[in-house]
């Protein structure tokens, strides 16, 4: 369900819009609007993003990996259905909370002031860099993301997951970038309300892929273990030569 990762990024777009698109209208270099350069900036502070987001996936496939040594590959799918329901019900405020308990605060609070300290240098690599750290600041659809990550095919697979969702939020966050407005603030409202909504699908999705109900595309049949046959089962008694 790789597909899943890249329609969690177009869904999440509009999420990101409201969230860090004004760190996308603030980008440096709005003194010569036009040409190469000014794309180039945009598109570096996108692919700064995506190549944050593989890195995250890097994780996620590693604790993903983790799990099925631990013999819950049957299950995994279905627990990452269950933990993208989960962040659905908490509100995001609480994500700054969480951050608190696992002792990220001072690590959010250098990755800002990086930020601002990059804000300040129009050049291309101040540019990526400032989508590299963009890609950790908390954010909702972020995480929602890693929990589907988390049941894609090992590591590689994972880090594919989750540049899929960079990828996806890229044409609406690099448009927002390039032109100041794109998408009026009520209907902003509302693609937003409905986030939750396709998130929710999606979780419904791993389950019923984790469940195993035989439906074609859905929830395919799992695989059965082959019983393996010993050979002396079925096999003729050995002839035994002697020499004499």
């Amino acid at each position: 369900m790789l597909w899943a990762g890249f329609l969690f990024g177009l869904l999440g777009s509009f999420h990101c819009v409201g969230m860090c698109g004004a760190i996308a209208l603030a980008l440096p270099g709005k003194d010569n609007p036009v040409g190469w350069r000014y794309v180039r900036g945009r598109v570096l502070y996108n692919l700064g993003r995506v190549t944050t987001y593989s890195l995250l996936g890097a994780l996620a496939g590693v604790v993903g990996q983790s799990l099925r040594l631990a013999g819950w590959q049957q299950g995994l799918s279905i627990a990452s259905g269950l933990l993208i329901l989960l962040l659905v019900v908490v509100p995001e405020r609480y994500t700054g909370r969480v951050a608190d308990f696992l002792g990220l605060s001072r690590v959010l609070a250098a990755v800002r002031n990086r930020l601002m300290y990059y804000f300040q240098q129009p050049t291309a690599r101040a540019l990526y860099t400032t989508g590299l750290l963009n890609g950790l600041l908390p954010c909702g659809m972020v995480y929602l993301a890693l929990a589907g990550a988390i049941s894609a095919p090992g590591v590689p697979g994972a880090m594919l997951y989750m540049a899929l969702f960079g990828l996806g939020t890229v044409p609406l966050m690099l448009a927002l970038s390039l032109t100041g407005r794109l998408v009026p603030l009520l209907w902003r409202a509302r693609l937003r309300a409905a986030v939750p909504v396709g998130a929710t699908l999606m979780a419904a999705l791993f389950i019923l892929r984790g469940l195993g109900l035989g439906i074609p595309y859905v929830s395919p049949a799992l695989s059965q273990p082959t019983a393996t046959v010993t050979a002396t089962a079925t096999a003729q008694p050995l002839t035994v030569h002697e020499c004499r």
